[in-house]
């Protein structure tokens, strides 16, 4: 090829060193964007390794309040806190317990880190039900009214104890709604909620379902969880759930959602969270166990990946190890 072929804009221009790469990277990667997410069990002395997720634990509230210190100290945003009761019944009535573990949890958490980092508190009743669907049944279906009434005497309970975000994720019709509703006639106007606005049907979420003790006993959750081939269906729960009240939109899993969360940020402007779920993250810890990946790259890539697609937030198993190596 002669001198004169060459095109006058050579892309590898900004390539040629990691200082140009760094200086020119459109998508920024920090450990402020990371959510880490943690579980909290009732009755346990030490905390509990979880076999299908490597280097995550069921802690006491011990053990919570260290991991959570340890993860703002590197500055990570926030957590996630999902409780294991002891106790489950057909209603899931720990869930709304003011003494209940999750509860405990979040006042123990906030008293550590005050305003220094974020406690965002799941809602739902999956792990705190006998049955282990996200609702109250009618049946063997989850009857969504009385669903949605019981998660508003959840959301009052988990901002009374102190949780700076309120996280509804069982996928029930006007749950926003209910939440809403009910947080302002308790006096509690000002507590955000952050809704899993588009959470899809995920085989990706079975090591999660070992960590919460939260796996449905019969069936599935294919009525009330997203279909994972419907796009536009996400973005309207996400249209539905603004015009209920929420803060903050979430799409879950994020690896295989990327065109979602990009779709969902583009047409509502709203702050997105992605939520890079338990079998995202040990499928890149088994294969960089095996030797098939490098982990560090692997991860810093594919957080960076979320971040690229639109998410604000990600909520990722890898929030500790990725704070360190974004330091």
């Amino acid at each position: 090829m002669g001198m004169s072929s060459f095109p006058s804009e050579r892309l590898r221009r900004l390539r040629g060193s990691g200082a140009l790469r760094r200086a020119f990277a459109e998508t920024s990667l920090a450990p402020s964007d990371l959510i880490a997410p943690l579980f909290l069990k009732e009755g346990i002395t030490e905390p509990a390794p979880i076999a299908s997720m490597p280097n995550q634990f069921q802690h006491t509230i011990e053990s919570l309040v260290k991991e959570a210190r340890a993860l703002a100290s590197k500055g990570v945003a926030g957590v996630i806190l999902f409780g294991v009761p002891s106790h489950k019944d057909d209603v899931g009535s720990e869930a709304w317990n003011p003494e209940g573990i999750t509860q405990r949890g979040i006042r123990a958490l906030k008293d550590e880190l005050g305003d220094e980092a974020l406690v965002i508190a799941d809602l739902c009743l999956c792990e705190y039900t006998d049955h282990g669907h996200c609702g109250i049944l009618k049946g063997e279906a989850v009857d969504n009214d009385p669903t949605i009434e019981a998660y508003g005497r959840i959301a009052v309970s988990l901002a009374g104890a102190g949780a700076d975000l309120i996280a509804p994720s069982g996928m029930m019709d006007g749950q926003v709604g209910a939440i809403r509703s009910a947080l302002d006639s308790a006096g509690h106007e000002m507590a955000p909620i952050l809704a899993y606005s588009a959470k899809f049907a995920s085989v990706f979420y079975g090591p999660f379902r070992e960590a919460a003790e939260g796996a449905p006993r019969f069936g599935d959750r294919r009525s009330y969880q997203a279909d994972p081939a419907n796009i536009e269906e996400a973005v309207r729960e996400a249209l539905a759930d603004i015009e209920e009240g929420a803060d903050a939109l979430m799409v879950k899993p994020a690896i295989g959602y990327l065109d979602v969360v990009r779709v969902v940020k583009e047409a509502t402007g709203y702050p997105v969270a992605a939520y890079n779920v338990s079998g995202e993250y040990s499928m890149l810890m088994a294969a960089a166990e095996k030797g098939y990946l490098d982990e560090r790259a692997a991860t810093i890539e594919v957080l960076t990946s979320i971040r690229r697609a639109g998410a604000d937030l990600v909520l990722t198993y890898h929030a500790s190890k990725a704070a360190e190596w974004l330091a």
